[in-house]
This record gives structure tokens, C-alpha cells and sequence, in this order.
């Protein structure tokens, strides 16, 4: 029973779980290690190789909705020896920036009905923004300028012009301009979605609005009937 319990016992318990939690944790933090910072070789030869290293599939609910696409140019510098070797590069490149929109989050409690005017509002996630994807392989333009390059700062260059590109890239796409096109994008796109099925239903003359967070304080002084549900509609039509 719990009362005959020594404070011994429950105090190595505790330490068995806390070392176990720390092996757990110790392997893990290798293995991730030995992903990325290992070299991969041939058994043989010890030669490195071209390999996948690991490889995940997840499955997922967003629909892409837009692409931003375009060239940026991409500058970094690297100064060593106390200041008297700086060295400069500056690079063009493609990039892409995807936008989504999660259908995860679109349920029966974010569409409404209106009778009168057949329409069916969609009040949908906010359009998201992916990483961009710097095309570094396609790159048109490399220079780089200095007196004495070194291995080091050449490799440091690299990282940080690659750095600069990411953020440029992603500050172009996150700006209100992009979004604001992105999310008219969207809304077509989801509307084309959300049609389709309605349209199989035989209801082809249903008007479908989508609207994101930032448009649903005001709902243009309309009035949506949302006592049945789009759904129970598309029952009764049957």
C-alpha cells in the first residue's frame, strides 16, 4: 500500500524515470546530430556520398492558393584579420514564396446560409505564408570581391548571402501588397472549391463569399438566416 511506501524507494523511482528521460533525450539529440552534421560515407571506401539522409511524409489539409515568384539579389560581406581582409559577395537568384489557406479550419460553424440571396458565406483561416525557397542552384549572377578570400570566409559568405535571400524574399511576401493579392487569390480559388460540389447538388446558382479574419467585423449591414445549416439545405433540395 501507498502508506508503506519508504521515501527511499520513491526517490529512486524518480531518479530511474529522470535518467531514462535523459538517455531518451541524449539519443535523440544524436541521432538529430548525426542527420545533420555527420558526413555520410561508403562503407567501403569511406568516400562521401549523395544520399537521402532521412525522409518524412506527413499528410496535410492546406490548399495552395498563390506562388510568388520572381529574381532577387542578394549581398553579404566578411571582414577578418583585424579588419584588413573584408571580402564581398553578391548573388542573383530565383526564389518562390507558396501561400495556403488551412481547409482543417473550415467547418460547419464557419459557413452561413441566406436564403434570400442564396449565399453561402465562408468564413475561412487567413491565408499563410510558406518558407520561400531560394533556387540557389539557378543562380545567374556570383561575384565575389576581395583581396584574399579565404576558404572560411568564402563558406560564411555563402551562409549569409543565402540568409539575406531568405529574409528578402520572405519580407517581400509578407508584405500588405503581396497578402492583399494573395488572399483575392484565395478567395477565388476557394470559392471554386466550394462551388463545385454545390453545383453536383444541383444548387449552381448558389453564390459562395469568402471572407478572412481581418474583413468580419462589418458584414455589410446584411442579415444571414444561419438557423439552417448549408448541408440540412442541400438535404431538403435532395
Amino acid at each position: 500500500m501507498a502508506s508503506h511506501v519508504r521515501p527511499q524507494a520513491v526517490r529512486l523511482a524518480v531518479a530511474v524515470v529522470v535518467l531514462l528521460a535523459l538517455g531518451v533525450g541524449g539519443w535523440i539529440g544524436w541521432q538529430r546530430y548525426q542527420e545533420r552534421y555527420t558526413v555520410t560515407t561508403e562503407p567501403d571506401s569511406g568516400q562521401a556520398v549523395t544520399r537521402i539522409i532521412t525522409a518524412r511524409l506527413s499528410g496535410a489539409s492546406a490548399l495552395k492558393v498563390a506562388s510568388l515568384s520572381g529574381t532577387l539579389q542578394a549581398t553579404a560581406s566578411d571582414v577578418r584579420g583585424f579588419g584588413w581582409l573584408r571580402s564581398d559577395q553578391v548573388v542573383k537568384m530565383p526564389y518562390t514564396v507558396d501561400y495556403f489557406v488551412d481547409l482543417g479550419g473550415i467547418g460547419e460553424g464557419q459557413l452561413s446560409w441566406s436564403a434570400d440571396t442564396r449565399t453561402l458565406v465562408v468564413d475561412a483561416p487567413d491565408v499563410t505564408v510558406a518558407k520561400p525557397n531560394i533556387d540557389e542552384a539557378g543562380r545567374t549572377l556570383s561575384e565575389t570581391h576581395g583581396m584574399i578570400v579565404t576558404r572560411d570566409a568564402a563558406a560564411a559568405l555563402a551562409q549569409r548571402v543565402s540568409a539575406v535571400a531568405q529574409g528578402r524574399a520572405e519580407r517581400e511576401a509578407r508584405s500588405p501588397e503581396r497578402l492583399a493579392q494573395a488572399r483575392e487569390l484565395a478567395r477565388a480559388s476557394l470559392a471554386r472549391v466550394l462551388a463545385a460540389p454545390l453545383a453536383a447538388a444541383g444548387e449552381g446558382d448558389v453564390r459562395v463569399v469568402v471572407t478572412f479574419p481581418a474583413e468580419r467585423g462589418v458584414r455589410n449591414a446584411e442579415r444571414w438566416d444561419v438557423s439552417a445549416r448549408p448541408a440540412d439545405v442541400l438535404g431538403n433540395r435532395r
